[in-house]
């Protein structure tokens, strides 16, 4: 099975795909996609073209993306909100079943504590997928972490974003 995370940003998404093939999990590709540009509805046009394009590049079987979560910054939160809207979006057009998972379930799937920090996460992230020199910055070891919580959740229907009536 393919797995895709995402880490949901206004400007960077971070994203890891891994296979789940007979219990292990592999990590295949990871990176991030930065958008540049000040304009914001130009922000949410360039996300779905580089999202659209991973998407087809990796193929996944399926896709966690991270939940909101507290922001100081109603602005950020606002930019954040529209970006996961496209992520999501564009994945059920490619009707791709899409997982929500808050960031509290992933530190607890993967470091067995709902609280940790970025450095537990990345220490288990490497721990799990047997990588301990993987170099990843904060939002991609997240996206890594999504992918490795989406691969052992059971049952998922609670995080799985409805599916689309395309008859309409």
């Amino acid at each position: 099975m393919r797995i895709l995370g995402i880490d949901p940003g206004s400007s960077r998404i971070g994203y890891g795909l891994i296979i789940k093939e007979k219990g292990k999990e592999t990590l295949e590709k990871y990176g991030l996609i930065e958008i540049k540009t000040p304009d914001k509805n130009q922000k949410l046009f360039d996300l779905y073209h580089a999202y659209h394009k991973l998407l087809k590049e990796v193929k996944p079987d399926r896709v966690g993306v991270e939940n909101l979560y507290f922001y100081k910054n109603t602005k950020t939160m606002l930019e954040v909100a529209q970006a996961r809207g496209v992520i999501i979006l564009t994945t059920l057009l490619e009707n791709l079943p899409v997982f929500e998972l808050n960031p509290k379930e992933v530190k607890l799937s993967v470091t067995g504590y709902g609280l940790s920090d970025k450095k537990a996460v990345e220490k288990m992230v490497k721990k799990i997928l047997k990588l301990p020199d993987l170099k990843a910055i904060d939002d991609t070891m997240d996206a890594i972490a999504i992918a490795i919580t989406l691969s052992v959740l059971i049952p998922l229907d609670k995080y799985q974003t409805s599916k689309i009536n395309r008859s309409k």
